[in-house]
């Protein structure tokens, strides 16, 4: 069945709360996809952001976003009144996360306060998710007494983790670490009642898990045998991408690399947790950067840039074959944008889960592209673009004239209308059994919809939809082009 999808993060989502929720207006926001016949809504990490306000540098891989916590729902619950609510918290067209930091949590503080601990559902909540909620809520709560600093600059003794410190620690922010347990509660509780609603409308979710995790991260504090590191929990090595046409820098990310042959050694233990945690969450998976299961590219601690990297290799399929062992199947896409080797076209043929075709990439004169629509396979997803990429109406503006032409042919864009809607039309009619589009193209948005720029800082992740724009029109044009590409769900039995 070919289906179609809209990607749209929960922090884009419009609230009267600065960003986003899992509220009143993601369920009207599963309605617009009902109502234009969508069987995907793709989102971006659920997790908790840190430095740089990114979805794939977070605190936690197993965590959710306390900013998505619905403060609405709170007051129906009691848990909160209308006037705990501050009046600075507004709806406006870019997230400040500045100002999310400075107030949202002393709101959440007065929920936690109303709070009984003695939930039977908090209890259970904390016993199922005991194998990470309490390293993570222990690792928060130290690093508001740090101040916010990262775990690396800690005392040594709570740094290495000693146990008789821990067990101090774990007394004297025994309230903090309550509060932070809370606030991962209630965001799974408000989250998979979303994810229900969905469902119940045939609505599936893609979700998105970073293949690597953020040094200042409870993962690794809490488990650094798993981690590139050396005895003063540094790294050895750092991840990124080399240098190509688009930075001649490459892309220091500066992630700390696994330590694949531990791993191994546990059978992938952590991996299988991760992905079963995330199955929980979500009905599809995205696994970013999936080309670093094959071959990453490390790059040593302290280094300023990538250029001084080399490739290693990875787990490959016997990762895969353990998570399969053990959880089964798992519908997971794999990002394969990048260097595609041969031995990672050869694992998403051993495991069969589709790639994915930009087709932003697709249009070079000079020579034929593996992202040209009619060379795609059916085991794929297409996308005009995704998250890190420019909007479809800005990428048009920046084409050069040969590619511009070649790319106008090709998708029969005859001058009439935008061609942002030509290309969208023919990411609907290729082969592809899935095709996605980002919100920001059916919105026609320039640079004002983008949602990050690579390796940068400053603006990333703010975007947001305004109430406005989800009109009456869009949805019948969206419903249309899904019917005429003959994507429209159809209900099951």
């Amino acid at each position: 069945m070919r289906r179609s999808g809209i990607l749209c993060h929960i922090s884009s989502l419009p609230s009267p709360y600065g960003i986003g929720s899992f509220g009143k207006k993601a369920y009207e926001f599963v309605d617009f996809l009902v109502s234009t016949k969508q069987s995907y809504w793709q989102i971006l990490p659920l997790g908790p952001t840190s430095y740089g306000d990114s979805p794939y540098q977070t605190f936690s891989a197993f965590a959710n976003n306390p900013y998505f916590i619905d403060l609405d729902f709170l007051v129906e619950e009691g848990l909160l009144k209308p006037s705990d609510i501050k009046a600075t918290f507004h709806s406006s067209r870019y997230v400040d996360y500045d100002l999310l930091y400075q107030e949202r949590f002393d709101v959440l503080r007065i929920a936690f306060t109303n709070f009984d601990l003695t939930n039977k559902d908090y209890k259970k909540f904390l016993n199922k998710e005991g194998y990470w909620v309490y390293d993570y809520a222990l690792f928060m709560a130290l690093k508001g007494y740090h101040n916010g600093d990262s775990w690396l600059y800690w005392d040594d003794k709570i740094r290495l983790r000693d146990n008789d410190t821990l067990n101090h620690f774990k007394e004297i922010l025994k309230d903090d670490i309550e509060f932070y347990q809370f606030l991962q509660f209630k965001a799974y509780e408000q989250w998979f009642k979303l994810k229900k609603y969905a469902n119940d409308n045939n609505v599936e979710i893609v979700g998105d898990m970073p293949i690597y995790v953020s040094y200042d991260s409870s993962d690794v504090w809490a488990n650094p045998n798993m981690f590139d590191l050396d005895q003063e929990r540094l790294p050895y090595h750092v991840a990124g991408v080399p240098p190509d046409n688009y930075s001649s820098d490459g892309q220091l990310w500066g992630n700390p690399l696994y330590d694949w042959a531990y791993l191994e050694k546990h059978d992938f233990s952590w991996w299988i947790e991760r992905v079963k945690s995330s199955m929980e969450l979500f009905d599809m998976i995205r696994i970013d950067h999936f080309i670093g299961f094959v071959n990453f590219f490390s790059i040593k601690y302290g280094e300023k840039t990538a250029k001084k990297g080399t490739w290693k290799k990875g787990p490959g399929k016997k990762l895969f074959e353990s998570i399969k062992k053990h959880i089964g199947h798992v519908n997971i896409i794999a990002e394969d944008l990048g260097v595609v080797t041969d031995d990672v076209r050869a694992l998403l043929k051993e495991t069969g889960f589709p790639g994915m075709k930009l087709l932003q990439f697709a249009f070079d004169s000079r020579e034929e592209s593996d992202y040209i629509p009619h060379l795609y396979p059916r085991n794929v997803i297409a996308y005009t673009g995704t998250h890190d990429n420019q909007t479809t109406a800005s990428w048009f503006e920046t084409l050069p004239t040969e590619d511009l032409e070649y790319c106008l042919n090709y998708i029969n864009h005859q001058g009439e209308g935008s061609p942002v809607d030509s290309l969208i039309k023919t990411t609907l009619g290729c082969v592809a059994d899935t095709a996605i589009i980002p919100i920001q193209d059916y919105l026609h948005l320039k640079s004002e919809g983008r949602m990050n720029i690579p390796s940068t800082l400053g603006n990333n992740w703010r975007w947001r939809l305004l109430d406005s724009e989800l009109t009456q029109e869009l949805m019948e044009k969206i419903e249309m082009l899904t019917k005429l590409y003959g994507r429209e769900y159809e209900k099951e039995d």
